[in-house]
């Protein structure tokens, strides 16, 4: 809405795969639970599903900034994750509709595992496959003892910079608002700063050394406080292995997006789609071109390194 400082959020899809009435009220409360944070637009409205528009829309607070493009970014987003981090948590009969599972950990291993199924894919390379699935043969029993302390609260679940905006003043906002949940901290962290998130969208590209990944844990560390930064920064155990979880979240999805985007549209407003017939083939060029990258060997192999080398570099 030109001049009223409003924007309209049309979703073309839900990641979380709803109905197209249970998606819009699932971002509605996404909006309404980060508030209090600071770091979020503000919700004006809500737009019902019609004919018209089969899954509505949000009205929104327009912010005014630039995309988080560059490495300095990194300390305004781990304060803004900081401070939804903090938020108070419901008890558990008032979370809903926000997905809060029990057993987070076997919640996010069941989406590994659904998505782990497209590794066989003829387009994913098969040394890829075999070297994620070699990730994947124990990945319940190596993180259970890193969750255990690890507290659960409310994070956004896609954390990647192309997500924020950096206002005048260098505050970050989160914008995209869809999938946010009560789970594991350290996942936020992990999606602000791996290589499969900071170089995913066109206009928010950069790389970043193991340290400056440090740097960043650190900032969020001093303001999210003891209180939940302890628990996870004790012995450095959660970190480094829930950054490896949510890696193999964002690589098993690649070879989802890969095999599902040759696919037919999915007609009418409910459920996921990653149709390309459902996007700008200039989008769907770019994201192939990432999916291909994050599906290489070669960046299979980096990433595997960076978490040895990260681990060593917290360490100290």
């Amino acid at each position: 809405m030109k001049g009223a400082g409003l924007l309209a959020r049309i979703p073309k899809q839900s990641q979380m795969d709803l109905a197209a009435s249970a998606n819009l009220r699932y971002q509605c409360v996404c909006f309404q639970r980060a508030a209090p944070s600071g770091h979020v637009p503000w919700l004006h409205s809500v737009i019902e599903p019609s004919d018209g528009m089969p899954r509505g829309a949000l009205l929104v607070e327009e912010i005014v900034g630039m995309p988080a493009s560059e490495p300095r970014h990194l300390a305004p987003i781990m304060q803004a994750l900081a401070a939804i981090h903090a938020l108070p948590v419901p008890v558990p009969q008032d979370c809903a509709p926000l997905l809060n599972e029990p057993d987070p950990l076997a919640g996010i291993v069941a989406l590994i595992d659904a998505q782990a199924r497209h590794l066989d894919h003829p387009t994913v390379p098969a040394a890829s496959a075999r070297a994620v699935k070699a990730r994947l043969a124990d990945l319940t029993q190596r993180m259970v003892p890193v969750v255990m302390d690890c507290p659960q609260r409310l994070i956004t679940f896609d954390a990647h910079p192309g997500n924020f905006l950096i206002t005048p003043s260098g505050k970050a906002v989160l914008v995209d608002l869809e999938k946010l949940r009560y789970s594991y901290p350290p996942l936020d962290l992990a999606h602000a700063t791996l290589y499969t998130s900071t170089t995913w969208d066109r206009d928010a590209s950069f790389e970043l050394p193991t340290e400056a990944v440090a740097r960043a844990y650190e900032v969020w560390a001093a303001a999210v406080g003891e209180a939940i930064a302890g628990p996870c920064r004790r012995a450095l155990v959660p970190l480094v292995p829930l950054r490896e979880l949510m890696w193999l979240w964002s690589v098993t999805w690649c070879a989802k997006w890969l095999a599902e985007s040759a696919g037919s549209h999915r007609a009418g407003g409910d459920g996921e789609d990653w149709s390309a017939r459902h996007s700008e083939a200039a989008l769907i060029e770019h994201v192939r071109g990432r999916v291909n990258d994050y599906l290489s060997i070669r960046c299979i192999e980096r990433m595997l390194a960076e978490f040895h080398d990260l681990q060593a570099v917290l360490a100290t």
